[in-house]
């Protein structure tokens, strides 16, 4: 896929990068709608691309399968099924050296079609263009400090906005790259003491592996590695431990949509000197917008008013410059919907601090309103992860007949930890307003999207299934 990000610009194509979590099902929907003519496959998944191939030809064409198995002849048995379909390493050896490469007879043009992770609808395909790509790509490096010959680990998946233009940016700085098949704690240690990783991505689901890795399966380096955390809002306490363990952290935001990092936790000198709770709390906001762009800001969404920089009035986060998308493919009612006014409307909701730097409370569709108060769930569920037994925490709004919605905390526990539902809402009590305490706990395992953000929509529907609380106490009664 690496290679890719360049073969195919070169070529005068455009890429599209699938999710290799879906099932044959989207994926036959997403290569349909792309209009791809071939499609590179992994030998690990060409069961899952001949099931693709399948749903697609009963209704159109399938694109031409490339199979990309030559590590296999060295470490297990050529599958039989690979003589049906081309070989990509074949394919390379046969080509001519000299060809001439396509460029772009204009720098807006696009260069990639990257699918939304469809948390709540169905993917979209976000237009990136050779413009877009090329300023995210030097913005990344710039963003992290990276400084020539880097060792770039692969815990961002190249699907997700083209690996968040490090494909590129990585290159840019004549960079080496670790790929790894499985992201586990054991192999990211494996690797940076290794390889002598200096930088690595990922949400913060990653962070919380690290720090929760036993200690016999550890790795000691020398060196720093340099961790860009991004997706969902990194928890406090998050951050706090994995500084605590010798990493350096650039705390990034931003969607699909504005080619992955759109702003940067910039960090001042003088926070050096502040405890380190007080820095995780301050590296923990979104910050400002990187060089490529133009402008972000917190607007109310009917006026387009900027709310006042007091770090309490809400809005929801707003961008306009050239790391924008151009538009979703073949959706013009929503990118009419997304770029209204002039600006990337982000469906996130958050506030400016005093100092210029933005900070996300929730998104648009995840806020509660309880008893007409506005409920950040970013702040309960921040609150939730401090808590020793805490493994990982989201929090939804349920139903209610009284309050219109409580806050109902879904919590996975540590191994070999214990805690109860009622400690975990004492401890919360503690903590935050009333209001804001869960009403309900529920213990389990979180689905996640491929990119390690948790679906909420799916803990949504299971409050709602609950039912109300206030109506099972009068029943009760």
């Amino acid at each position: 896929m690496y290679e890719l990000h360049f073969g195919v610009p070169m070529a005068g194509a455009i890429l599209c990068t699938l999710n290799i979590r879906h099932d044959a099902s989207m994926l036959s929907i997403l290569l349909k709608h792309s209009g791809a003519k071939v499609i590179f496959v992994d030998y690990q998944f060409l069961e899952l691309a001949q099931e693709v191939l399948i749903l697609i030809s009963q209704t159109c064409t399938p694109p031409q399968l490339v199979l990309i198995s030559e590590l296999l002849q060295s470490s297990a048995p050529i599958l039989s099924a690979q003589s049906e379909f081309p070989n990509y390493e074949t394919l390379l050896r046969e080509a001519n050296p000299n060809f001439t490469v396509i460029w772009p007879i204009d720098e807006c043009l696009p260069i990639s079609i990257n699918y939304t992770s469809g948390t709540t609808s169905r993917p979209k395909g976000v237009v990136y263009t050779h413009r877009g790509a090329f300023l995210n790509a030097l913005v990344s490096v710039l963003m992290v400090e990276m400084g020539l010959m880097p060792v770039f680990l692969w815990t961002v998946p190249m699907f997700h906005c083209n690996g968040w233009c490090f494909t590129w940016g990585v290159a840019a700085q004549g960079g080496a790259n670790v790929c790894i098949r499985n992201v586990t704690p054991e192999v990211i240690f494996e690797s940076i003491a290794m390889h002598k990783v200096t930088h690595m991505g990922g949400a913060p689901t990653v962070l919380n592996m690290l720090i929760h890795t036993p200690r016999e399966h550890r790795r000691t380096f020398q060196h720093k590695a340099h961790i860009i955390v991004g997706a969902a809002p990194p928890p406090t306490k998050v951050l706090f431990a994995i500084e605590e363990m010798g990493f350096s952290l650039t705390h990034s935001y931003g969607l699909t949509e504005t080619y992955g990092p759109a702003t940067v936790c910039a960090w001042k000198p003088d926070w050096d000197a502040l405890p380190l709770e007080q820095r995780a709390r301050l590296k923990s906001r979104q910050g400002l917008h990187h060089l490529g762009l133009a402008e972000v800001d917190v607007k109310d969404p009917v006026t387009m008013k900027s709310v006042p920089a007091d770090g309490k009035s809400l809005g929801e986060v707003m961008f306009r410059g050239n790391t924008i998308m151009s538009g979703y493919y073949k959706n013009g009612k929503a990118t009419q919907e997304a770029l209204a006014g002039g600006w990337f409307r982000s469906g996130d909701l958050g506030v400016r601090h005093p100092d210029g730097y933005i900070e996300l409370k929730d998104r648009s569709k995840d806020i509660i309103i309880s008893g007409g108060e506005n409920i950040s769930t970013i702040e309960v569920e921040s609150v939730l992860y401090a808590h020793n037994c805490v493994f990982e925490a989201a929090v939804v709004g349920r139903p209610d007949e009284h309050w219109g919605e409580t806050p109902c905390a879904f919590v996975k526990l540590k191994e070999g930890f214990d805690a109860t539902k009622e400690e975990i809402i004492a401890y919360c009590r503690e903590k935050l307003p009333h209001y804001m305490v869960p009403k309900t706990v529920v213990f389990g395992d979180l689905l996640k999207t491929s990119t390690g953000k948790i679906q909420k929509f799916v803990l949504k529907e299971r409050a709602k299934a609950m039912g109300s609380l206030t109506l099972q106490k009068k029943s009760k009664l």
